[in-house]
């Protein structure tokens, strides 16, 4: 039997979750800069939007101690219901489990805080209850150490996890720039939250192909030499 984890991830084979994105939990992240860790998470939200990928929104102890999800994802995903938990594992939410069961794709891609606990303790029960193949997010992901996100990876890959990163996923599913149809989303996405290649992209459009600038701003004025 050919292994499933060959299949390149589209945009019908796989479903996605975000595992506590608050801010408490993002309080303790020391692996990766906090707003570069925001930035990547709303931008895969983007391109899960634009791709009609299902997506599940859980979170742990809001009230109490984590605070309520990030806006800006809130924002992307309006009508979405959050998965209230109690505990630091997703899996042991039944809603969590009939959610994904309900979207009917066996790639799971994971997004979530900690990487240490909420990320590794739902990647390897999934996998150990019910198959599913799980894909993790590294930089929409976060521990609290740069060894505690290391070493989880590390376990969660030698038990069979996936690593990925949140633009790879991007264009892993756009996967052909003849996909018109998600194009224009797609550079939208990138222009905004894949720093350098957005940067190219926007002075490729306007330098290169003599695109108009993506935003209106008031008039350039001249060079003017004072007097020295």
């Amino acid at each position: 039997m050919q292994n499933p984890k060959l299949e390149v991830l589209t945009p019908s084979n796989s479903q996605l979750i975000f595992i506590d994105q608050q801010p408490q939990m993002a309080f303790g992240v020391q692996s990766i800069d906090r707003q570069a860790l925001k930035n990547n998470v709303v931008g895969l939200a983007k391109a899960a939007k634009v791709f009609g990928i299902p997506t599940i929104i859980t979170t742990v102890e809001t009230e109490s101690f984590s605070g309520h999800t990030y806006p800006e994802l809130l924002e992307v995903f309006p009508d979405a219901p959050i998965l209230e938990r109690t505990s630091m594992n997703s899996w042991d939410d039944q809603k969590v489990r009939d959610s994904l069961k309900q979207n009917g794709r066996n790639k799971v891609i994971v997004s979530g805080l900690w990487t240490e606990v909420c990320n590794t303790t739902f990647a390897l029960s999934a996998m150990h209850d019910a198959g599913y193949e799980i894909y993790m997010v590294a930089d929409a992901s976060g521990g609290t150490s740069q060894a505690a996100h290391d070493y989880s990876m590390q376990r969660m890959i030698q038990a069979g996890v996936v690593p990925v990163t949140w633009q790879q996923v991007l264009l892993e599913w756009q996967r052909d720039w003849k996909n018109r149809d998600t194009y224009d989303e797609v550079m939208a996405v990138v222009q905004e939250y894949s720093g350098a290649y957005g940067m190219g992209v926007d002075y490729a459009y306007t330098m290169v192909h003599k695109a108009g600038e993506r935003v209106k701003h008031g008039p350039t004025l001249a060079p003017v030499h004072a007097e020295i």
